[in-house]
């Protein structure tokens, strides 16, 4: 079953903003194995399968620094093919000495985090068969275990080769500044169901009853939308519609919401109640 298809809304890519796109070359391609799609003196564009654009890396002038305590990215999330993948990725990293935030058995799935050089979080990740997720009236069973410390065993000696062609955006994590007002825009007006709730810290959301295309959460960000000026981190996400007969709708609702749906070079794009912009597509 795939969960990142058609007749459900969900991430496909997202554009960041970094210091140095040389920096980031090196590590997206480089130490992840992305190919390069698309390059020009202010922006990367990098894909698994060397043509589907999943992260494009953008160096606008006058960058500002991060803001870790601000609404913005908390990390988007490459889902692998298989557990095999999932071991090949974590080990590669590993002997390359490259930083790792952590790991974690979701019940769902099982994840291993990072950052990119500029501190833009990542998730790698690989899903359980979706007939092993435990659902209760609507909610699904998502803890956060220590990652199986024998994930290793699952590979046969072969040479590292990059991120597999299989791997795409499984879903994004936002930090946002208001979790009741994020939740009821992305719920009453973009179409997502609620599937999990933190207490009054975090919410994921999904379409077609995957465990989550888009968390949400006020950890770091409680009461602070997206800050002025352009700072490293994420410029927008795309968000993408099985038909435009259900884009349609959506705008409609937004509009009803206030929220402003502007167009740009034939895209549209809005932004949530804390500031992220995101593209509507299909």
């Amino acid at each position: 079953m795939n969960f990142h298809e058609y007749p459900n809304i969900y991430v496909d890519q997202v554009n960041v903003y970094v210091n140095n796109l040389g920096r980031s070359k090196d590590f997206y391609s480089g130490m992840l194995g992305l190919h390069v799609t698309k390059e020009n003196e202010h922006a990367i564009t990098f894909s698994a399968n060397g043509k589907d654009p999943l992260i494009t890396v953008e160096q606008p002038q006058g960058i500002l620094p991060l803001i870790r305590r601000s609404a913005g990215l908390y990390h988007f999330a490459l889902l692998l093919p298989s557990r095999k993948d999932l071991a090949a990725v974590t080990a590669h990293l590993m002997k390359e000495g490259y930083p790792l935030v952590g790991g974690a058995d979701h019940a769902v799935s099982e994840a291993l985090y990072l950052e990119d050089p500029d501190g833009n979080g990542i998730e790698i990740y690989r899903d359980r068969p979706s007939d092993q997720w435990k659902w209760e009236n609507g909610t699904v069973f998502m803890p956060t275990e220590a990652m199986d410390e024998h994930l290793l065993d699952e590979l046969d000696g072969e040479a590292w080769a990059g991120l597999p062609e299989g791997t795409i955006m499984g879903h994004l994590h936002l930090q946002v500044a208001d979790l009741k007002a994020t939740e009821q825009f992305y719920v009453e007006g973009l179409g997502f169901n609620l599937v999990a709730k933190y207490g009054a810290y975090a919410d994921f959301i999904s379409t077609g009853g995957y465990h989550h295309h888009i968390g949400l959460n006020v950890w770091n960000s409680r009461g602070i939308p997206v800050q002025e000026g352009v700072h490293v981190g994420m410029n927008y996400f795309r968000l993408v519609f099985p038909s435009e007969e259900e884009k349609k709708k959506v705008i409609e609702r937004l509009e009803k919401m206030d929220a402003i749906v502007e167009e740009t070079d034939d895209r549209l794009f809005a932004k949530d109640p804390s500031g992220i912009k995101f593209e509507l597509a299909i």
